[in-house]
Protein backbone atom coordinates (compact mmCIF):
# COMPACT_ATOMS: atom_id res chain seq x y z
CA UNK A 1 0.00 0.00 0.00
CA UNK A 2 2.79 2.33 0.98
CA UNK A 3 4.78 1.37 -2.11
CA UNK A 4 1.83 2.26 -4.32
CA UNK A 5 1.49 5.69 -2.66
CA UNK A 6 5.15 6.55 -3.20
CA UNK A 7 4.97 5.45 -6.80
CA UNK A 8 1.99 7.73 -7.42
CA UNK A 9 3.76 10.72 -5.94
CA UNK A 10 6.82 10.15 -8.09
CA UNK A 11 4.65 9.90 -11.14
CA UNK A 12 2.91 13.17 -10.30
CA UNK A 13 6.21 14.99 -9.77
CA UNK A 14 7.60 13.66 -13.00
CA UNK A 15 4.52 14.80 -14.84
CA UNK A 16 4.76 18.28 -13.25
CA UNK A 17 8.40 18.59 -14.18
CA UNK A 18 7.65 17.56 -17.71
CA UNK A 19 4.97 20.20 -18.03
CA UNK A 20 7.28 22.89 -16.61
CA UNK A 21 9.89 22.05 -19.19
CA UNK A 22 7.31 22.24 -21.93
CA UNK A 23 6.17 25.64 -20.61
CA UNK A 24 9.72 26.93 -20.43
CA UNK A 25 10.44 25.75 -23.95
CA UNK A 26 7.35 27.58 -25.11
CA UNK A 27 8.07 30.90 -23.22
CA UNK A 28 11.79 31.31 -24.00
CA UNK A 29 11.26 31.83 -27.74
CA UNK A 30 8.50 34.33 -26.98
CA UNK A 31 10.79 36.17 -24.55
CA UNK A 32 13.60 36.30 -27.06
CA UNK A 33 11.26 37.49 -29.72
CA UNK A 34 9.97 40.21 -27.37
CA UNK A 35 13.55 41.33 -26.64
CA UNK A 36 14.27 41.51 -30.34
CA UNK A 37 11.15 43.56 -30.90
CA UNK A 38 12.09 45.94 -28.08
CA UNK A 39 15.60 46.30 -29.49
CA UNK A 40 14.16 47.02 -32.89
CA UNK A 41 11.86 49.63 -31.33
CA UNK A 42 14.81 51.30 -29.62
CA UNK A 43 16.76 51.30 -32.85
CA UNK A 44 13.82 52.85 -34.63
CA UNK A 45 13.52 55.52 -31.93
CA UNK A 46 17.22 56.26 -32.05
CA UNK A 47 17.14 56.38 -35.82
CA UNK A 48 14.21 58.76 -35.76
CA UNK A 49 15.99 60.89 -33.16
CA UNK A 50 19.13 60.98 -35.27
CA UNK A 51 17.08 61.82 -38.31
CA UNK A 52 15.39 64.63 -36.42
CA UNK A 53 18.79 65.85 -35.25
CA UNK A 54 20.22 65.74 -38.76
CA UNK A 55 17.13 67.31 -40.24
CA UNK A 56 17.39 70.11 -37.66
CA UNK A 57 20.75 71.12 -39.17
CA UNK A 58 19.00 71.64 -42.48
CA UNK A 59 16.55 74.00 -40.75
CA UNK A 60 19.14 75.95 -38.72
CA UNK A 61 19.59 78.64 -41.35
CA UNK A 62 15.84 79.23 -41.56
CA UNK A 63 15.23 79.03 -37.80
CA UNK A 64 17.96 81.52 -36.94
CA UNK A 65 17.45 83.89 -39.86
CA UNK A 66 15.23 86.39 -38.04
CA UNK A 67 17.40 86.69 -34.92
CA UNK A 68 20.62 86.96 -36.90
CA UNK A 69 19.19 89.63 -39.17
CA UNK A 70 17.94 91.69 -36.21
CA UNK A 71 21.32 91.51 -34.50
CA UNK A 72 22.41 91.00 -30.89
CA UNK A 73 21.34 94.37 -29.52
CA UNK A 74 19.30 93.89 -26.36
CA UNK A 75 19.36 90.06 -26.45
CA UNK A 76 22.96 88.98 -26.49
CA UNK A 77 22.41 85.61 -24.75
CA UNK A 78 19.72 84.55 -27.22
CA UNK A 79 21.87 85.72 -30.12
CA UNK A 80 24.91 83.76 -28.93
CA UNK A 81 22.71 80.65 -28.55
CA UNK A 82 21.69 81.00 -32.21
CA UNK A 83 25.31 81.44 -33.23
CA UNK A 84 26.14 78.24 -31.33
CA UNK A 85 23.47 76.34 -33.31
CA UNK A 86 24.84 77.66 -36.58
CA UNK A 87 28.36 76.71 -35.56
CA UNK A 88 27.28 73.12 -34.81
CA UNK A 89 25.55 72.92 -38.20
CA UNK A 90 28.73 74.08 -39.90
CA UNK A 91 30.71 71.40 -38.08
CA UNK A 92 28.15 68.71 -39.02
CA UNK A 93 28.14 69.50 -42.72
CA UNK A 94 31.93 69.80 -42.81
CA UNK A 95 32.28 66.33 -41.28
CA UNK A 96 29.43 64.53 -43.06
CA UNK A 97 28.52 66.37 -46.23
CA UNK A 98 31.20 68.88 -47.23
CA UNK A 99 29.76 69.25 -50.72
CA UNK A 100 26.31 70.13 -49.45
CA UNK A 101 24.91 73.54 -50.48
CA UNK A 102 23.60 73.82 -46.93
CA UNK A 103 27.22 74.08 -45.73
CA UNK A 104 27.72 77.28 -47.70
CA UNK A 105 24.44 78.62 -46.36
CA UNK A 106 25.24 78.08 -42.69
CA UNK A 107 28.82 79.26 -43.22
CA UNK A 108 27.53 82.51 -44.66
CA UNK A 109 25.07 82.82 -41.80
CA UNK A 110 27.86 82.23 -39.27
CA UNK A 111 30.08 84.88 -40.87
CA UNK A 112 27.18 87.31 -40.89
CA UNK A 113 26.52 86.60 -37.24
CA UNK A 114 30.18 87.20 -36.42
CA UNK A 115 30.18 90.49 -38.32
CA UNK A 116 27.14 91.67 -36.38
CA UNK A 117 28.83 90.71 -33.10
CA UNK A 118 31.88 92.75 -34.10
CA UNK A 119 29.59 95.62 -35.04
CA UNK A 120 27.82 95.35 -31.68
CA UNK A 121 31.19 95.37 -29.91
CA UNK A 122 32.13 98.58 -31.71
CA UNK A 123 28.67 100.06 -31.19
CA UNK A 124 28.63 99.44 -27.44
CA UNK A 125 32.14 100.84 -27.02
CA UNK A 126 31.44 103.90 -29.14
CA UNK A 127 28.00 104.62 -27.66
CA UNK A 128 28.95 104.32 -24.00
CA UNK A 129 32.58 105.48 -24.04
CA UNK A 130 32.60 109.11 -22.97
CA UNK A 131 35.40 111.48 -21.97
CA UNK A 132 35.92 111.65 -18.22
CA UNK A 133 34.59 115.01 -16.93
CA UNK A 134 37.38 117.40 -15.83
CA UNK A 135 35.98 117.71 -12.30
CA UNK A 136 36.20 113.94 -11.81
CA UNK A 137 39.75 113.89 -13.16
CA UNK A 138 40.78 116.63 -10.75
CA UNK A 139 39.20 114.76 -7.86
CA UNK A 140 40.92 111.54 -8.96
CA UNK A 141 44.39 113.11 -9.08
CA UNK A 142 43.83 114.85 -5.74
CA UNK A 143 44.39 118.28 -7.20
CA UNK A 144 42.75 120.16 -4.34
CA UNK A 145 45.15 120.93 -1.50
CA UNK A 146 42.28 122.11 0.71
CA UNK A 147 40.64 118.71 0.89
CA UNK A 148 40.57 117.58 4.50
CA UNK A 149 40.33 113.94 3.46
CA UNK A 150 41.69 112.70 0.16
CA UNK A 151 39.56 109.83 -1.09
CA UNK A 152 40.41 107.44 -3.88
CA UNK A 153 38.05 108.30 -6.73
CA UNK A 154 37.10 105.40 -9.00
CA UNK A 155 36.64 106.27 -12.65
CA UNK A 156 33.82 104.26 -14.25
CA UNK A 157 34.33 104.27 -18.01
CA UNK A 158 31.41 101.97 -18.93
CA UNK A 159 28.12 100.98 -17.25
CA UNK A 160 28.41 97.57 -15.58
CA UNK A 161 25.79 95.88 -17.79
CA UNK A 162 27.43 97.19 -20.95
CA UNK A 163 30.85 96.13 -19.70
CA UNK A 164 29.63 92.57 -19.13
CA UNK A 165 28.20 92.42 -22.67
CA UNK A 166 31.49 93.68 -24.10
CA UNK A 167 33.45 91.12 -22.08
CA UNK A 168 31.12 88.35 -23.31
CA UNK A 169 31.45 89.40 -26.96
CA UNK A 170 35.24 89.72 -26.77
CA UNK A 171 35.52 86.25 -25.21
CA UNK A 172 33.37 84.77 -28.01
CA UNK A 173 35.28 86.56 -30.77
CA UNK A 174 38.56 85.35 -29.36
CA UNK A 175 37.46 81.72 -28.93
CA UNK A 176 35.17 81.16 -31.90
CA UNK A 177 35.52 84.13 -34.20
CA UNK A 178 39.23 83.57 -34.75
CA UNK A 179 39.51 87.30 -35.32
CA UNK A 180 41.56 89.83 -33.36
CA UNK A 181 40.28 92.91 -35.17
CA UNK A 182 38.12 93.73 -32.17
CA UNK A 183 41.31 94.55 -30.23
CA UNK A 184 42.16 97.22 -32.80
CA UNK A 185 38.63 98.57 -32.49
CA UNK A 186 39.00 98.63 -28.73
CA UNK A 187 42.24 100.59 -28.59
CA UNK A 188 41.06 103.04 -31.27
CA UNK A 189 37.84 103.89 -29.43
CA UNK A 190 39.40 104.04 -25.97
CA UNK A 191 42.45 105.93 -27.24
CA UNK A 192 40.20 108.63 -28.64
CA UNK A 193 38.34 108.97 -25.33
CA UNK A 194 41.59 109.13 -23.34
CA UNK A 195 42.87 111.93 -25.53
CA UNK A 196 39.54 113.76 -25.38
CA UNK A 197 39.50 113.49 -21.58
CA UNK A 198 42.89 115.20 -21.31
CA UNK A 199 41.96 117.85 -23.87
CA UNK A 200 38.75 118.47 -21.94
CA UNK A 201 40.77 119.04 -18.78
CA UNK A 202 43.00 121.48 -20.61
CA UNK A 203 39.99 123.36 -21.94
CA UNK A 204 38.56 123.43 -18.42
CA UNK A 205 41.65 125.26 -17.20
CA UNK A 206 41.41 127.75 -20.03
CA UNK A 207 37.84 128.60 -19.12
CA UNK A 208 38.54 129.00 -15.43
CA UNK A 209 40.84 131.40 -13.66
CA UNK A 210 43.49 130.14 -11.30
CA UNK A 211 41.26 130.84 -8.29
CA UNK A 212 38.09 129.25 -9.67
CA UNK A 213 36.51 126.25 -8.02
CA UNK A 214 37.91 123.54 -10.23
CA UNK A 215 36.41 120.54 -8.48
CA UNK A 216 33.29 118.48 -8.27
CA UNK A 217 30.48 119.75 -6.04
CA UNK A 218 29.98 116.15 -4.96
CA UNK A 219 32.93 116.46 -2.60
CA UNK A 220 32.34 120.01 -1.39
CA UNK A 221 31.04 118.74 1.94
CA UNK A 222 34.45 117.27 2.68
CA UNK A 223 36.24 120.57 2.11
CA UNK A 224 37.14 123.21 4.62
CA UNK A 225 34.90 126.20 5.27
CA UNK A 226 36.68 128.25 2.62
CA UNK A 227 37.34 125.77 -0.18
CA UNK A 228 39.40 128.04 -2.39
CA UNK A 229 42.08 126.40 -4.44
CA UNK A 230 45.57 127.55 -3.56
CA UNK A 231 47.52 128.26 -6.70
CA UNK A 232 50.84 126.43 -6.75
CA UNK A 233 53.98 128.45 -6.22
CA UNK A 234 55.06 130.05 -9.45
CA UNK A 235 58.13 132.18 -9.99
CA UNK A 236 57.82 135.74 -11.15
CA UNK A 237 58.80 135.86 -14.79
CA UNK A 238 61.79 137.80 -16.09
CA UNK A 239 62.59 139.07 -19.52
CA UNK A 240 66.31 139.70 -19.78
CA UNK A 241 67.43 141.83 -22.70
CA UNK A 242 70.91 142.99 -23.62
CA UNK A 243 70.16 146.41 -22.13
CA UNK A 244 68.01 145.65 -19.07
CA UNK A 245 66.12 143.11 -16.99
CA UNK A 246 62.40 143.77 -16.60
CA UNK A 247 59.99 141.87 -14.37
CA UNK A 248 56.46 140.89 -15.35
CA UNK A 249 53.83 138.37 -14.29
CA UNK A 250 51.50 136.74 -16.79
CA UNK A 251 48.45 135.05 -15.26
CA UNK A 252 47.60 133.36 -18.55
CA UNK A 253 51.02 131.74 -18.67
CA UNK A 254 50.57 130.68 -15.06
CA UNK A 255 47.33 128.87 -15.93
CA UNK A 256 48.95 127.21 -18.96
CA UNK A 257 51.73 125.85 -16.75
CA UNK A 258 49.21 124.64 -14.19
CA UNK A 259 47.16 123.07 -16.97
CA UNK A 260 50.10 121.11 -18.38
CA UNK A 261 51.15 119.89 -14.94
CA UNK A 262 47.63 118.64 -14.20
CA UNK A 263 47.39 117.02 -17.64
CA UNK A 264 50.53 114.99 -16.92
CA UNK A 265 49.04 113.74 -13.64
CA UNK A 266 45.72 113.12 -15.37
CA UNK A 267 47.40 111.01 -18.04
CA UNK A 268 48.98 108.73 -15.43
CA UNK A 269 45.71 108.32 -13.52
CA UNK A 270 43.61 107.78 -16.66
CA UNK A 271 46.15 105.37 -18.15
CA UNK A 272 46.08 103.30 -14.96
CA UNK A 273 42.29 103.25 -15.10
CA UNK A 274 42.32 102.29 -18.79
CA UNK A 275 44.67 99.40 -18.11
CA UNK A 276 42.43 98.10 -15.35
CA UNK A 277 39.48 98.18 -17.79
CA UNK A 278 41.52 96.61 -20.56
CA UNK A 279 42.48 93.59 -18.46
CA UNK A 280 38.81 92.62 -18.21
CA UNK A 281 38.23 92.72 -21.97
CA UNK A 282 41.50 91.92 -23.77
CA UNK A 283 43.20 88.49 -23.36
CA UNK A 284 46.30 88.55 -21.19
CA UNK A 285 48.89 87.89 -23.89
CA UNK A 286 47.59 90.87 -25.91
CA UNK A 287 47.12 93.34 -23.05
CA UNK A 288 50.49 95.13 -23.07
CA UNK A 289 50.55 95.59 -26.84
CA UNK A 290 46.96 96.86 -26.91
CA UNK A 291 47.64 99.20 -23.99
CA UNK A 292 50.74 100.52 -25.73
CA UNK A 293 48.68 101.38 -28.80
CA UNK A 294 45.84 102.81 -26.70
CA UNK A 295 47.93 105.45 -24.91
CA UNK A 296 50.02 106.57 -27.88
CA UNK A 297 47.83 109.43 -29.11
CA UNK A 298 47.38 111.08 -25.71
CA UNK A 299 51.02 110.49 -24.75
CA UNK A 300 52.33 111.86 -28.04
CA UNK A 301 50.20 114.99 -27.69
CA UNK A 302 51.53 115.60 -24.17
CA UNK A 303 55.11 115.03 -25.26
CA UNK A 304 54.57 117.31 -28.27
CA UNK A 305 53.31 120.03 -25.97
CA UNK A 306 56.36 119.51 -23.78
CA UNK A 307 58.63 119.71 -26.83
CA UNK A 308 56.89 122.94 -27.81
CA UNK A 309 57.67 124.35 -24.36
CA UNK A 310 61.32 123.40 -24.84
CA UNK A 311 61.37 124.90 -28.35
CA UNK A 312 59.78 128.11 -27.07
CA UNK A 313 62.41 128.25 -24.32
CA UNK A 314 65.17 127.73 -26.87
CA UNK A 315 63.86 130.56 -29.05
CA UNK A 316 63.49 132.78 -26.00
CA UNK A 317 67.10 132.17 -24.99
CA UNK A 318 68.21 133.15 -28.48
CA UNK A 319 66.33 136.44 -27.90
CA UNK A 320 68.01 136.74 -24.48
CA UNK A 321 64.61 136.26 -22.88
CA UNK A 322 65.36 134.10 -19.85
CA UNK A 323 61.78 133.89 -18.61
CA UNK A 324 61.65 130.48 -20.27
CA UNK A 325 63.72 128.81 -17.58
CA UNK A 326 61.24 129.91 -14.93
CA UNK A 327 58.40 128.44 -16.97
CA UNK A 328 60.23 125.12 -17.16
CA UNK A 329 61.02 124.88 -13.44
CA UNK A 330 57.58 123.84 -12.09
CA UNK A 331 56.93 121.62 -15.10
CA UNK A 332 60.26 119.83 -14.83
CA UNK A 333 59.88 119.35 -11.09
CA UNK A 334 56.46 117.78 -11.60
CA UNK A 335 57.68 115.54 -14.42
CA UNK A 336 60.44 114.17 -12.20
CA UNK A 337 58.05 113.68 -9.29
CA UNK A 338 55.61 111.85 -11.57
CA UNK A 339 58.23 109.68 -13.28
CA UNK A 340 58.07 106.71 -10.81
CA UNK A 341 54.29 106.36 -11.29
CA UNK A 342 54.76 106.96 -15.00
CA UNK A 343 57.32 104.15 -15.28
CA UNK A 344 55.14 101.76 -13.29
CA UNK A 345 52.11 102.50 -15.45
CA UNK A 346 54.03 101.96 -18.70
CA UNK A 347 55.75 98.80 -17.53
CA UNK A 348 55.68 96.22 -20.31
CA UNK A 349 55.15 98.71 -23.13
CA UNK A 350 57.65 99.24 -25.94
CA UNK A 351 60.99 100.86 -25.11
CA UNK A 352 60.17 103.77 -27.41
CA UNK A 353 57.05 104.46 -25.34
CA UNK A 354 58.80 104.24 -21.97
CA UNK A 355 61.63 106.51 -23.12
CA UNK A 356 59.43 109.45 -24.13
CA UNK A 357 59.15 111.04 -20.68
CA UNK A 358 62.85 110.60 -19.78
CA UNK A 359 63.76 112.17 -23.13
CA UNK A 360 61.54 115.18 -22.39
CA UNK A 361 63.03 115.52 -18.89
CA UNK A 362 66.55 115.42 -20.34
CA UNK A 363 65.63 118.02 -22.94
CA UNK A 364 64.14 120.34 -20.30
CA UNK A 365 67.14 119.92 -18.02
CA UNK A 366 69.47 120.75 -20.89
CA UNK A 367 67.62 123.87 -22.02
CA UNK A 368 67.12 124.95 -18.40
CA UNK A 369 70.82 124.63 -17.66
CA UNK A 370 71.62 126.60 -20.81
CA UNK A 371 69.23 129.36 -19.74
CA UNK A 372 70.75 129.49 -16.25
CA UNK A 373 74.27 129.77 -17.61
CA UNK A 374 73.35 132.40 -20.17
CA UNK A 375 71.48 134.36 -17.52
CA UNK A 376 74.66 134.40 -15.42
CA UNK A 377 76.61 135.62 -18.45
CA UNK A 378 74.00 138.29 -19.17
CA UNK A 379 74.46 139.65 -15.64
CA UNK A 380 78.18 139.90 -16.27
CA UNK A 381 77.83 141.48 -19.71
CA UNK A 382 74.93 143.89 -19.11
CA UNK A 383 76.16 147.04 -20.90
CA UNK A 384 77.15 150.21 -19.08
CA UNK A 385 74.74 152.91 -20.23
CA UNK A 386 74.77 156.30 -18.58
CA UNK A 387 71.07 156.85 -19.23
CA UNK A 388 70.32 153.59 -17.45
CA UNK A 389 72.14 154.55 -14.26
CA UNK A 390 70.19 155.91 -11.26
CA UNK A 391 70.91 159.63 -10.87
CA UNK A 392 71.13 159.42 -7.08
CA UNK A 393 73.18 156.22 -6.83
CA UNK A 394 70.33 154.02 -5.60
CA UNK A 395 70.03 150.27 -6.23
CA UNK A 396 70.35 149.42 -9.91
CA UNK A 397 67.55 147.56 -11.67
CA UNK A 398 70.02 144.84 -12.65
CA UNK A 399 70.77 144.19 -8.97
CA UNK A 400 67.16 143.95 -7.83
CA UNK A 401 66.18 141.71 -10.73
CA UNK A 402 69.20 139.44 -10.34
CA UNK A 403 68.51 138.98 -6.62
CA UNK A 404 64.83 138.38 -7.29
CA UNK A 405 65.76 135.77 -9.89
CA UNK A 406 68.02 133.98 -7.42
CA UNK A 407 65.30 134.08 -4.77
CA UNK A 408 62.98 132.31 -7.22
CA UNK A 409 65.45 129.43 -7.32
CA UNK A 410 64.86 128.75 -3.63
CA UNK A 411 61.46 127.23 -4.43
CA UNK A 412 63.11 124.89 -6.95
CA UNK A 413 66.50 124.14 -5.44
CA UNK A 414 66.50 120.44 -6.26
CA UNK A 415 65.25 121.03 -9.80
CA UNK A 416 67.76 123.80 -10.52
CA UNK A 417 70.59 121.72 -9.06
CA UNK A 418 69.57 118.74 -11.20
CA UNK A 419 69.58 120.98 -14.28
CA UNK A 420 73.16 121.99 -13.59
CA UNK A 421 74.17 118.42 -12.67
CA UNK A 422 72.77 117.08 -15.94
CA UNK A 423 75.46 119.02 -17.79
CA UNK A 424 78.31 117.63 -15.70
CA UNK A 425 80.37 114.72 -17.05
CA UNK A 426 82.41 114.02 -13.92
CA UNK A 427 82.13 110.87 -11.83
CA UNK A 428 80.49 112.93 -9.08
CA UNK A 429 77.72 113.95 -11.46
CA UNK A 430 77.05 110.36 -12.42
CA UNK A 431 75.80 109.64 -8.92
CA UNK A 432 73.35 112.54 -9.33
CA UNK A 433 73.05 112.92 -5.55
CA UNK A 434 71.03 115.73 -4.05
CA UNK A 435 74.12 116.91 -2.15
CA UNK A 436 76.11 117.20 -5.37
CA UNK A 437 73.25 119.12 -7.02
CA UNK A 438 73.02 121.45 -4.02
CA UNK A 439 76.73 122.23 -4.26
CA UNK A 440 76.40 122.98 -7.95
CA UNK A 441 73.51 125.35 -7.28
CA UNK A 442 75.51 127.04 -4.51
CA UNK A 443 78.41 127.53 -6.90
CA UNK A 444 76.06 128.87 -9.57
CA UNK A 445 74.53 131.47 -7.23
CA UNK A 446 78.00 132.53 -6.13
CA UNK A 447 78.95 132.89 -9.79
CA UNK A 448 75.93 135.12 -10.48
CA UNK A 449 76.77 137.25 -7.44
CA UNK A 450 80.37 137.51 -8.64
CA UNK A 451 79.25 138.53 -12.12
CA UNK A 452 76.89 141.07 -10.60
CA UNK A 453 79.64 142.53 -8.43
CA UNK A 454 81.97 142.84 -11.42
CA UNK A 455 79.28 144.48 -13.54
CA UNK A 456 78.37 146.93 -10.77
CA UNK A 457 82.03 147.90 -10.42
CA UNK A 458 82.15 148.65 -14.14
CA UNK A 459 78.86 150.54 -14.07
CA UNK A 460 80.07 152.67 -11.16
CA UNK A 461 82.79 154.08 -13.40
CA UNK A 462 80.08 155.90 -15.33
CA UNK A 463 79.81 158.30 -12.37
CA UNK A 464 82.41 161.06 -12.51
CA UNK A 465 81.79 161.98 -8.88
CA UNK A 466 83.70 159.53 -6.62
CA UNK A 467 81.24 160.18 -3.80
CA UNK A 468 78.27 159.19 -5.97
CA UNK A 469 80.24 156.19 -7.18
CA UNK A 470 80.83 155.06 -3.61
CA UNK A 471 77.17 155.65 -2.70
CA UNK A 472 76.05 153.60 -5.69
CA UNK A 473 78.26 150.63 -4.85
CA UNK A 474 77.46 150.87 -1.13
CA UNK A 475 73.71 150.84 -1.77
CA UNK A 476 73.92 147.90 -4.16
CA UNK A 477 76.24 145.83 -1.97
CA UNK A 478 74.11 146.55 1.08
CA UNK A 479 70.95 145.59 -0.82
CA UNK A 480 72.55 142.32 -1.92
CA UNK A 481 73.70 141.45 1.60
CA UNK A 482 70.35 142.28 3.21
CA UNK A 483 68.51 140.28 0.55
CA UNK A 484 70.78 137.29 1.09
CA UNK A 485 70.23 137.47 4.84
CA UNK A 486 66.45 137.77 4.59
CA UNK A 487 66.18 134.66 2.44
CA UNK A 488 67.83 131.25 2.50
CA UNK A 489 70.27 132.36 -0.18
CA UNK A 490 72.98 133.10 2.37
CA UNK A 491 72.80 129.52 3.69
CA UNK A 492 72.76 128.09 0.18
CA UNK A 493 75.80 130.07 -0.95
CA UNK A 494 77.57 129.13 2.29
CA UNK A 495 77.48 125.46 1.23
CA UNK A 496 80.51 126.14 -0.97
CA UNK A 497 81.56 129.68 0.03
CA UNK A 498 81.28 130.21 3.76
CA UNK A 499 82.86 133.69 3.79
CA UNK A 500 80.43 135.35 1.39
CA UNK A 501 78.76 137.38 4.15
CA UNK A 502 82.09 138.68 5.42
CA UNK A 503 83.15 139.54 1.88
CA UNK A 504 80.13 141.76 1.34
CA UNK A 505 80.63 143.46 4.70
CA UNK A 506 84.20 144.24 3.70
CA UNK A 507 83.01 145.66 0.37
CA UNK A 508 80.44 147.82 2.16
CA UNK A 509 83.05 149.09 4.61
CA UNK A 510 85.42 149.77 1.75
CA UNK A 511 82.81 151.92 -0.04
CA UNK A 512 82.11 153.80 3.19
CA UNK A 513 85.80 154.62 3.38
CA UNK A 514 85.84 155.62 -0.29
CA UNK A 515 82.92 157.92 0.38
CA UNK A 516 84.69 159.48 3.35
CA UNK A 517 87.88 159.95 1.32
CA UNK A 518 85.88 161.83 -1.31
CA UNK A 519 85.29 164.49 1.35
CA UNK A 520 88.96 164.85 2.35
CA UNK A 521 89.46 168.06 0.37
CA UNK A 522 86.49 169.63 2.10
CA UNK A 523 87.55 168.56 5.58
CA UNK A 524 91.14 169.67 4.94
CA UNK A 525 89.92 173.05 3.73
CA UNK A 526 87.82 173.44 6.86
CA UNK A 527 90.77 172.47 9.02
CA UNK A 528 93.08 174.99 7.32
CA UNK A 529 90.59 177.79 8.06
CA UNK A 530 90.11 176.65 11.66
CA UNK A 531 86.44 175.98 11.02
CA UNK A 532 85.24 173.36 13.48
CA UNK A 533 84.18 170.10 11.94
CA UNK A 534 80.52 169.23 12.00
CA UNK A 535 79.41 166.89 14.72
CA UNK A 536 76.66 164.38 14.06
CA UNK A 537 73.28 165.79 15.04
CA UNK A 538 74.28 169.46 15.03
CA UNK A 539 72.40 172.00 12.95
CA UNK A 540 74.07 174.12 10.32
CA UNK A 541 73.71 177.86 11.04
Amino acid sequence: MKACSVSCKVSILSSFESRLMQLENSIIPVHKQTENLQRLQENVDQTLSCLDHVISYYHVAKDTDKIIREGPAGRLDEYLACIAKIQKAVEYFQDNNPDSPELNTVKARFERGKELLEAEFRSLLTRYSKPVPPVLILDAIGGDEDMEVQEDVTLEHLPEAVLQDIICISAWLLEYGRNQDFMNVYFQVRSSQLDRSIKGLKEHFRKNSATSALHSPAVQTKRKETPTKKPPKRPAVFVTRPSLVSVWKDDVLDIEIDSYIHCISAFVKLAQSEYALLTEIIPEHHQKKTFDSLIQEALDNLMLEGDNIVSAARRAIMRHDYSAVLTIFPILRHLKQTKPDFDTTLQGTAASTKNKLPALITSMESIGAKALEEFADSIKNDPDKEYNMPKDGTVHELTSNAILFLQQLLDFQETAGAMLASQESSSSASSYSSEFSRKLLSTYIYKVLGNLQLNLSNKAKVYEDPALRAIFLHNNYNYILKSLEKSELIQLVAVTHKKVEGSYRELIEQEIQNYQRSWLKVTEHLTERNIPAFQPGTKVR
